[in-house]
């Protein structure tokens, strides 16, 4: 039989996720899966239960949670000779790569999915040793972002970001930064730099419109010096998805990235606090096979 690692974070989905693996046993079973589940109770356990997937030759893993437990998981298959095939439950309050991917945000919808026989290899990160799916931030704005506690982001979801991201806009001070991308190099002051893998960042789908899943680009940019006035404006290209014709806004896209400062600040990656500068970025082309609804891959064929 086919075998199959069912990894979990119990506290996701406001602590709904038990039922939801029970019906992932269900979706499985009837696929002729031998399913072993795994619950997190700390932080690297959904990368260790990986790992064990990756060593033992599964071929699913399926991650129930929010991005946190996605990017865990995905870790556990970093430079695995053997890689399972993705499948994703989200739970969490923001979900940017089920987003762009087209999976359900509806949990049992999502399930479902999981018949799918369609896969779709998709890109990944690899930042300072360590795989992203969705998003590097890097700059004083990208610590404030860190700070959004779990209770507003339950509450307001994306918009919790884009509350405390305006605000902060204003009174965030910008550092200075230097970027340096497949042979050139960007330097000067800015509060907040963003690489994306994705359309979706803190669950605005438009902030980054022109990228996929799959595109081997990492999409950039730089927001240079705020004022009130031209937060507004940011705020507005950010729903309408122009935030890189903005005119202070730096786009462009990159196979390598490094980002380096003399000041001491923080990242933010795939939601979550990330380490310090300097960083390291580079794209990995179709690294990873993921399950996809159907009609999605019929519109992408």
């Amino acid at each position: 039989m086919r075998q199959a690692m069912i990894i979990s974070n119990p506290s996701s989905g406001k602590e709904q996720a038990q039922q939801y693996v029970s019906q992932v046993k269900r979706i499985l079973a009837s696929q002729q899966y031998e399913v072993v589940v795994n619950e997190t109770a700390q932080e690297g356990d959904a990368t260790n239960f990986c790992l064990d997937a990756c060593k033992n030759r599964c071929d699913l893993v399926i991650s129930i949670g929010g991005d946190g437990t996605l990017h865990e998981t995905i870790n556990g298959m970093m430079d695995q000779d053997h890689r399972p095939t993705l499948g994703i439950v989200p739970l969490g309050t923001v979900n940017d790569f089920a987003r762009a991917l087209h999976i359900p945000l509806d949990p049992e919808e999502a399930i479902r999915g999981l018949s799918s026989n369609h896969v779709r290899a998709v890109d990944v990160g690899n930042m300072n040793g360590r795989l992203f799916a969705n998003v590097v931030a890097a700059g004083s704005l990208a610590e404030a972002l860190s700070s959004v506690s779990s209770e507003e982001k339950s509450k307001l979801g994306s918009f919790a970001y884009l509350k405390e991201g305006l605000k902060d806009l204003v009174n965030t001070p910008a550092n200075r930064l230097t970027i340096e991308h497949d042979g050139q190099i960007w330097e000067g002051d800015s509060p907040l730099f963003l690489a994306a893998l994705t359309n979706s960042v803190g669950g605005f789908e438009k902030l980054s419109p022109d990228a996929v899943v799959d595109d081997g680009v990492i999409h950039c940019f730089v927001i240079r010096n705020m004022n009130i006035f031209n937060t507004l404006t940011l705020g507005t290209s950010l729903l309408f998805g122009s935030l890189k014709d903005h005119k202070d806004v730096e786009y462009f896209t990159a196979k390598d990235v490094r980002v380096t400062s003399n000041e001491p600040i923080g990242t933010n990656v795939d939601g979550e606090e990330g380490p310090p500068l300097p960083i390291q970025i580079q794209v990995l082309p179709q690294y990873m096979k993921v399950i996809v609804p159907e009609e999605v891959q019929a519109d992408e064929d």
